[in-house]
C-alpha cells in the first residue's frame, strides 16, 4: 500500500511512502489483540484496593446471644458479616493485576491492530517536523487542516519532541507517542494515526519480517 506524504499545512509534498506489508497488510489476529489489550489495561491496575474482613473489624468478641432456645439464628459476635459494621466476606485485597505475555505475540497484535487502521484507511503520513514553541493551539490548527479537529488521534514520533508532547498534552482526543512505544491499545483507540515519515522506519526495524 503507497500512501501520500503530507506536509502539517496540509499539502501533499508529491511524494508517496510504501507501507511494509508484513507490518501493515497482514492477517490480523483478534486473539492476539485482546490478549495485547488485555495485557495493556491490567498493567494501570493500581491493585491497591482492600477491604477488611471479620478478623480486622475492630469490635467485642463476646457472644451476643445464647446459642439455643431463641427462635432466630444461631450468631457469634458482633463482627459478624451479616451485622451492619461487620466484616466483609471475600472482599478485595491488595494485588498485582499484571501477566507476562509473549514478545511475539504482542508484536502479533500490534501489526495486527496497524492492518486494520491500514485496511480502513485511516493512516496519514506526514513529512517530519517541528514545533518552535509548544503551543496548543498550533497543534490544533494542524490537525484541523486535515479535518482533524474533532477525531481522536495518536501522532507517532521517531524521537521525542518536547515541544510536540506539550502542544498536545491539554488536548483530550490527541494523544503523542514514540514508535518504539506503540501499544495496541492506543492504536486501536485512535480514530486516525498520523505517522512522520522518519517513523515508518523505525518501526520496519522493529517488526519487519521477525
Amino acid at each position: 500500500m503507497e500512501l501520500t506524504v503530507h506536509k502539517i499545512s496540509g499539502e501533499d509534498t508529491g511524494r508517496k511512502v510504501k507501507l511494509n506489508d508484513s507490518i501493515f497488510g497482514i492477517e490480523p489476529n483478534d486473539h492476539a489483540i485482546y490478549l495485547d489489550a488485555k495485557h495493556y489495561m491490567a498493567s494501570q491496575r493500581q491493585g491497591t484496593h482492600d477491604s477488611r474482613e471479620r478478623s480486622d473489624v475492630v469490635g467485642s468478641t463476646r457472644k451476643i446471644k445464647r446459642q439455643k432456645g431463641t427462635g432466630t439464628a444461631r450468631f457469634g459476635d458482633i463482627k459478624n458479616p451479616l451485622f451492619r459494621g461487620g466484616g466483609r466476606t471475600f472482599g478485595p485485597h491488595p494485588r498485582d493485576y499484571r501477566f507476562k505475555l509473549n514478545k511475539k505475540t504482542k508484536r502479533l497484535a500490534r501489526v495486527s491492530a496497524l492492518s486494520y487502521k491500514a485496511k480502513d484507511k485511516d493512516i496519514l503520513v506526514i513529512e517530519d517536523f517541528k514545533l518552535e514553541a509548544p503551543r496548543t493551539k498550533d497543534y490544533l490548527n494542524m490537525l484541523e487542516r486535515f479535518e482533524f479537529g474533532n477525531k481522536k488521534t495518536l501522532l507517532v514520533l521517531n524521537e521525542s519532541d518536547n515541544n510536540v508532547l506539550l502542544s498536545a498534552r491539554n488536548l483530550r482526543k490527541a494523544k503523542v507517542t514514540l514508535a518504539d512505544s506503540l501499544n495496541t491499545y492506543d492504536i486501536l483507540n485512535a480514530n486516525k494515526i498520523l505517522f512522520v515519515e522518519s517513523s515508518l522506519g523505525k518501526l520496519e526495524a522493529m517488526y519487519a519480517n521477525k
